[in-house]
């Protein structure tokens, strides 16, 4: 998801994040009706004698939980991109910023490169770095991405010289 905010007349905030099908109330909702259902099921065929399904439908449960905690995780990351007539600074992290990068604007350029698949890569390049942003993004969001930070760029640079 791209979601582009103006700050005011010369500054910019660019939010990015994965698409998720579930999310809030609705993770919970979900894994509570299988966790329900598949332990339902356990529990009427422990007292009716098969004693192994319990077990298993344990160990089923626990795999589910794990794998939902890391695709929860997975689509909890976040990208800011900061765009001012001074600076580009961008954060990425899960719930704060685990990495940062700041360089003035003059001396940053905004890559657009195609890799093996034809799928973008978007890039921030300062002296000799590439910070790649958006790598979790559908290709859609790619393009609404690139268009965004032309947009905002030419923007910033019609204001400097005038």
């Amino acid at each position: 998801m791209v979601s582009v905010q103006k700050n005011n007349e010369s500054s910019y905030l660019i939010l990015l994040s994965p698409n998720s099908s579930l999310e809030g109330k609705y993770r919970l909702l979900f894994l509570l009706s299988i966790t329900i259902i598949c332990g339902g099921i356990g529990i009427i065929f422990f007292f009716l004698g098969a004693s192994l399904i319990l077990p298993f439908a344990g160990l089923e449960l626990t795999i589910l939980f794990i794998a939902f905690y890391l695709s929860f995780r997975w689509s909890s990351k976040k990208e800011k991109i900061y765009i001012s007539e001074e600076i580009v600074k961008i954060e990425k992290g899960f719930n704060k910023a685990d990495y940062l990068w700041k360089e003035f604007r003059t001396f940053t350029s905004f890559n657009i490169e195609k890799d093996k698949n034809k799928s973008l890569k978007l890039s921030f390049r300062s002296k000799g770095e590439n910070v790649f942003v958006g790598d979790f993004l559908n290709d859609d969001d790619k393009v609404l991405l690139k268009d965004a930070v032309r947009d905002i760029i030419d923007e910033l640079n019609s204001k400097s010289f005038n």
